[in-house]
């Protein structure tokens, strides 16, 4: 049996894609869901009348799920992985291997979750799950690609019966850290897309926020030891493309209303699901410091979130930075 430790829309998608191969027990922190999903197979709240699979059992007793999963796939909000994995740790028995599907960085020590993983565990298997995938397609069974990344191959591949199969292809990579940053990155491009589709801008601005923010975060990415060849692959210009152009897109859609004039906190309320992006533009603006890399799309942003700095004035700073190559 497969733990997946989240129950929200992408959570559930890979559930239920994961299903069609192996029984899964899915773990949410929300009751109502949970006993949704096990009483009706439905979760109105995150995949409307998508039906779930009979051989997924949900629950909200983690040890359950620690204590009969020998692999893990965590799909939670970033500022909840943290927690988990150290409530996992006291739950540890040999064999336990992990996947994350999480996109984020730890919010307060900016650490990858990678890193985190190995300083709680000894010597785990585990690999990280990206790529340009929105949940209600994989949860129809919608034609997806994806990348699993893993330091050790031999690990990236222990999980490609999970995942490669049906509907879903999977490519191999060997760049954990360029994986996770590109993930993380191309969320706060998003919200600078919407917000500029909010402003009211064409698809002529669109391409540049996308075109100079894979700029951004290839440059930061390379600083980080990462490869460049991750950047042009499904977990960077892939995912940053699908998610920087679609209203499907939380991210772009939080940003849209951003730029229609509605309050960080209206914008919240209308998305009603987690916003990884508000949350990802600090680590990547500290990270950015840290490095000494220029990172103009990303400070724009975390000043329209975090200062209340006018939409429409970001933009100008951005277009009125000085003239230089590319």
């Amino acid at each position: 049996m497969i733990g997946v430790i989240g129950s929200g829309s992408w959570g559930s998608a890979l559930a239920i894609h994961i299903a069609k191969c192996q029984d899964v027990m899915l773990w949410g922190f929300n009751n109502e869901d949970v006993e949704s999903i096990n009483n009706t197979r439905t979760n109105p709240r995150y995949l409307g009348d998508i039906v779930y699979p009979e051989n997924i059992t949900a629950t909200t007793q983690l040890k359950e799920v620690v204590d009969q999963c020998d692999q893990l796939v965590f799909v939670v909000p970033s500022f909840a992985l943290q927690g988990i994995l150290n409530e996992i740790k006291e739950y540890q028995r040999p064999g336990l291997s992990f996947i994350n599907a999480t996109k984020g960085l730890e919010h307060d020590s900016n650490r990858f979750f990678s890193t985190l993983i190995d300083e709680l565990f000894d010597y785990p298997v585990q690999a990280v799950l990206s790529g340009p995938s929105f949940a209600s397609e994989v949860a129809r069974h919608l034609p997806t690609a994806i990348t699993i990344a893993s330091k050790n191959e031999r690990d990236a591949k222990s999980f490609l019966p999970l995942f490669h199969h049906h509907h879903m292809r999977v490519y191999l990579n060997s760049d954990p850290i360029g994986v996770q940053l590109a993930g993380t990155y191309k969320n706060v491009i998003a919200i600078a897309a919407g917000i500029s589709a909010g402003l009211g801008f064409g698809c002529n601005a669109r391409a540049a926020l996308i075109t100079r923010g894979l700029a951004e975060m290839t440059r930061l990415g390379t600083s980080l030891g990462a490869s460049v060849e991750t950047f042009l692959g499904l977990a960077g210009v892939g995912d940053l493309t699908l998610t920087a152009t679609s209203t499907e897109s939380r991210n772009y859609r939080f940003g849209q209303f951003i730029g229609q004039g509605l309050t960080k906190e209206e914008a919240f309320e209308k998305v009603f699901q987690v916003v990884e992006g508000a949350n990802n533009v600090i680590n990547m603006k500290m990270l950015g410091e840290a490095q000494g890399i220029e990172l103009p799309i990303v400070n724009e942003v975390y000043k329209i979130l975090m200062e209340n700095l006018p939409p429409h004035l970001a933009m100008s700073h951005l277009l009125e930075r000085s003239a230089k190559s590319e």
